[in-house]
């Protein structure tokens, strides 16, 4: 496989590959240099610290060069079509090109323009693959078998490309996927998606929807996406949908709590919960993440 734009295009087989890799690079921190000589180009369009970074330092452990294109100087502020920026980039010959932007399908469009390897690092509200493939391997790490876990997505879906990728990919395995959501941030097309395609169940309430789950991951109030007014307040939506201790006792003892990162304390998840390393991974997701991205890298090469 050349490019990774999609959880779509990976098989099991695919994903068990990347993560047995990272398995290696999680644990072991082994030195590989298989990439010695390759370039990395980082091309993101949207502000970026667990990504970018984490793809620049996996790129770096495996013996390749990165180039970070700061859009701000870049050609583009002259008038430049993302196009021709594009097909500059690859007249350069990079290996691997990392794009996130802000539009959905933006990585399919610019696939006809770039020859090396091309992955997708969040485009719009349509997917990041890479960072369900990071989730999933961490909670593999914890509960060994994916299958016939309960997982619960809780948040804004209706923005969220990381809630896209990571029902795709936990349904692969065979996982009982919710969706926990206020009626404001999902629509109608969205939930016939969920329901005729991936036997998604969409709850209203936070903790009808975590009863009894043994993951629960939490996204990010994105509200730089939103036009208008999707949410009361954020004190609002903490009341409702924020989890803290008390509403975690409805799920099962040993439930974990995940989250892509940034935090909005008080707001998708209670300090205190966000901090407890008994059960919160957000920490260890930042850490598998260098360690899934150097398996990516190393799988497309």
């Amino acid at each position: 496989m050349k490019d990774l734009l999609s959880i779509d295009q990976l098989s099991l087989q695919d994903v068990n590959a990347i993560h047995e890799g990272a398995e290696d690079f999680f644990k072991k921190n082994s030195k590989d240099e298989s990439l010695l000589g390759k370039i990395l180009v980082n091309f993101f369009f949207e502000n970026s610290t667990r990504t970018r970074t984490s793809f620049e330092i996996a790129a770096k452990r495996l013996g390749a060069k990165v180039v970070n294109i700061d859009i701000s100087l870049s050609s583009l502020k002259k008038g430049e079509s993302i196009i021709d920026t594009a097909k500059t980039i690859n007249a350069m010959n990079p290996d691997f090109v990392a794009i996130r932007h802000n539009g959905s399908g933006i990585c399919q469009l610019l696939k006809q323009y770039i020859s090396a390897s091309l992955i997708n690092a969040g485009d719009g509200t349509n997917e990041h693959p890479s960072q369900a493939l990071l989730d999933t391997f961490v909670i593999k790490q914890h509960k060994k078998n994916l299958q016939n876990l309960k997982i619960a997505i809780c948040g804004d879906v209706l923005h969220s490309r990381v809630a896209r990728s990571n029902i795709k990919l936990l349904k692969k395995f065979g996982c009982e996927v919710r969706v926990i959501t206020p009626p404001t941030l999902i629509t109608h097309e969205y939930k016939n998606w969920l329901k005729e395609i991936w036997n998604v169940e969409v709850f209203e309430s936070l903790e009808a929807g975590i009863s009894n789950v043994d993951v629960i991951m939490m996204l990010r109030i994105q509200q730089e996406r939103m036009q208008g007014c999707y949410i009361p307040s954020l004190t609002e939506y903490f009341k409702l949908f924020g989890l803290n201790h008390e509403k975690l006792k409805a799920a099962k003892p040993d439930v974990l709590v995940l989250h892509p990162g940034p935090i909005n304390r008080e707001v998708e998840i209670s300090s205190a919960l966000a901090d407890d390393e008994k059960v919160s991974l957000i920490l260890e997701q930042v850490e598998a993440g260098v360690a899934v991205r150097q398996s990516i890298l190393k799988f497309l090469s």
